[in-house]
């Protein structure tokens, strides 16, 4: 769901586009977000000889330091969890009823969606489409690794992975900004409802550059989830895993919108400024750096109706904008004309829009000119397209989700046979590029989180 975002597992630094905003108050190497314990507590962490082996702080379900091999120890393979286990189910609705409180959901609208994710009844559908002839049965040990740039996504794959009936362990960045702390914070006040073995079976944890326990963590676990971009991908696996354990990887991805112009042109105006809040949704949340927000927009049919369309849309889109209050900083500002620039210095822009700082929209020469690279939070690229099919010569293999506006199911499912497999593995409606689903990047994550065990009498 985000480009590049924090190899400082091993490398130390954040690669990609995103802001990552850490809140952490600690000085130390490996301080989590926001524990206020300060550098006494990071020299601790950075002095693997103090527990025996390396350190980590343990985020959830209990604060404190321990080493890696005892947090390994007390999440021992065992039978405590069934797939689809109803005390995680309780679990998590009841975490996900705390998300959805109006005074949380309106601090940071994020945590709506999230709640709305774990409701009952999607955790319901979710165990209920695994159904098979075979026995699924947990898949062992996960870890995570999520960026710090999209402070919810952790909560998805690890929330699907404990559904699943399996031990997790998550790392989460000391870079991880707000969101992430209110998110542990939420965790905590539900785990006091809930049945011990949530505690026993679910860890989050923090911890700042250590090979040494990336290896460990990644030796131990079954399955390793590694969100991020190419650069992070190819950091973790320098760590071996088990023999039989497998990675699932979410490397570098590129999103771009859809709409036809006669469409948007004859919709009603509260259509289209529902459709223009939904796309500043898609693509202001997380600075534009998580991999399903678009970078550019493709009007599809006639030059006249695209341009007069194009225009009404940036205006309803420059309003919100400006309602909301979304603005960038001097940096962002001048990271956008860098980039901007740059495209009409080769020769892939006709024109540069600029309105303020926080609106930025670039006419392309081409419409294969369309770049797959982060050019700064709120820069659009703009293209015309004769017909819906066009897409199919430039889509790429990193390209993930198509949000669309104007077009019917026919259509869609028509570009996505003719497309087979060569990019674009979601295609939702304009102001859902965020909302997960349990199928993301054209993997089903339940079924990844499980085995299958044949019986036969």
């Amino acid at each position: 769901m985000l480009d590049d975002a924090d190899t400082a597992i091993d490398a130390g630094a954040d690669v990609g586009p995103g802001t990552g905003m850490g809140t952490g108050t600690g000085t130390g190497v490996g301080v989590g977000v926001g524990t206020g314990a300060g550098a006494a507590l990071g020299e601790v962490l950075d002095d693997d000889a103090a527990f025996g082996g390396p350190a980590l702080e343990v985020r959830f379900p209990a604060a404190g330091v321990v080493p890696v091999e005892a947090l390994l120890g007390e999440l021992r393979p065992g039978g405590q969890l069934a797939v689809g286990d109803g005390r995680v189910r309780a679990f998590l609705s009841a975490f996900g009823k705390r998300l959805l409180r109006p005074a949380l959901a309106r601090r940071h609208p994020e945590l709506g969606s999230l709640g709305f994710f774990l409701r009952p009844s999607e955790l319901a559908r979710t165990v209920e489409a695994l159904g098979t002839e075979h026995i699924r049965v947990p898949r062992g040990l996960i870890f995570h690794v999520p960026p710090a740039n999209v402070d919810t996504v952790f909560v998805y794959s690890w929330a699907l992975s404990a559904l699943m009936g399996n031990r997790n362990v998550v790392r989460l960045s000391p870079r991880a900004g707000a969101v992430a702390e209110v998110i542990v914070e939420t965790l905590h006040e539900s785990l006091a409802e809930a049945d011990p073995v949530v505690a026993a079976t679910q860890r989050i944890v923090s911890y700042d550059r250590s090979d040494a326990i990336t290896a460990a963590l990644s030796a131990a676990c079954d399955l390793r989830v590694i969100w991020g971009g190419d650069r992070t991908v190819h950091a973790i696996r320098r760590h071996a895993l088990a023999p039989h354990a497998r990675d699932l990887v979410f490397p570098d991805r590129s999103s771009f919108a859809v709409v036809r112009a006669a469409a948007w042109l004859c919709a009603p105006r509260a259509a289209r400024v529902t459709v223009a809040e939904g796309f500043v949704n898609d693509t202001y949340w997380f600075d534009q750096a998580a991999c399903s927000s678009p970078r550019t927009v493709f009007w599809v049919g006639a030059a006249g109706d695209c341009d007069a369309a194009r225009a009404d849309f940036s205006d309803h889109v420059s309003r919100v904008v400006t309602v909301r209050g979304w603005g960038v900083d001097t940096a962002m500002a001048v990271e956008k004309r860098v980039s901007t620039y740059g495209l009409a210095a080769d020769g892939l822009a006709e024109s540069v829009e600029f309105r303020g700082n926080a609106l930025a929209n670039v006419t392309l020469a081409a419409a294969a000119a369309a770049p797959r690279q982060w050019l700064g939070a709120g820069t659009f690229a703009h293209a015309r397209l004769g017909a819906l099919a066009e897409l199919a010569a430039l889509v790429e293999r990193r390209d993930q989700t198509m949000t669309h506006f104007g077009f019917g199911q026919d259509e869609l499912e028509e570009l996505a046979r003719g497309l087979a497999g060569r990019g674009v593995d979601r295609m939702v409606p304009v102001g859902s590029a965020l909302s997960f689903h349990r199928v993301w990047d054209g993997v089903d994550l339940p079924g990844e989180f499980t085995r299958l065990v044949t019986v036969i009498r």
